[in-house]
């Protein structure tokens, strides 16, 4: 199936009817809140991530609250977290950082953000779209899944997909067409067994397994 630009604008109008209304499944009340959790969230369900920071954000949530954990008490805090050794020391050299350079506070802009350590270009953008409404897509595995498979991108690496998308998508949309092909990658176009016979796209996609 040949996927013209009118395909690609259905699809995502779709999509957009569907996931109009969601955002982030981190919990957070603080820009800070949401750096660790994006940086947590790492080859880690949000759930998951959820869980440890509804236990540690009561009593550490600030860089400085950080910092006095250390090491050893941060990796007790988030030990049930995958790669949690190098989480911590990720966090700990950003909370430096922050409390150095930046006043205790988030940077607001993507040069600033990707020199913090464990903040990615994925990191970065969603921090971007969802606490300062800069345009921007974060391409995690469930974007980078979806887009391939409905072709609205087409990238072997997730900067690929992104500049894909960015060109398909209306500037005014990126953060929240983010969000759509995320709930689309977790509720039904699932990386083993996607749903093909219930998704809403599949008349339209070309990788549907629907006849």
């Amino acid at each position: 199936m040949r996927i013209t630009k009118a395909i690609k604008k259905e699809m995502l109008e779709l999509l957009e009817h569907q996931y109009k209304d969601t955002t982030t499944a981190l919990k957070y009340s603080t820009p800070f809140e949401l750096l660790i959790a994006v940086v947590l969230s790492a080859q880690c369900t949000d759930v998951r991530v959820n869980i440890i920071t509804d236990r540690m954000f009561p009593r550490y949530n600030t860089p400085e609250k950080i910092l006095e954990l250390g090491q050893d008490g941060l990796e007790n805090e988030i030990r049930d977290c995958g790669l949690f050794r190098s989480k911590a020391k990720n966090i700990l050299a950003t909370c430096e950082i922050l409390c150095r350079d930046y006043d205790g506070q988030v940077p607001d802009n993507f040069d600033d953000l990707i020199k913090l350590p464990g903040v990615g270009r994925k990191t970065a953008n969603v921090l971007l779209s969802q606490l300062f409404g800069v345009p921007a897509i974060a391409v995690d595995t469930h974007v980078f899944r979806v887009a391939n498979r409905l072709k609205l991108a087409l990238g072997d690496t997730p900067l690929a997909v992104e500049q894909g998308l960015m060109q398909a998508i209306s500037q005014e949309k990126w953060g929240d067409a983010h969000h759509w092909l995320i709930w689309h990658g977790r509720k039904v176009c699932k990386a083993n067994s996607p749903m093909c016979p219930t998704c809403l796209l599949n008349k339209l996609c070309p990788s549907s397994k629907v006849d």
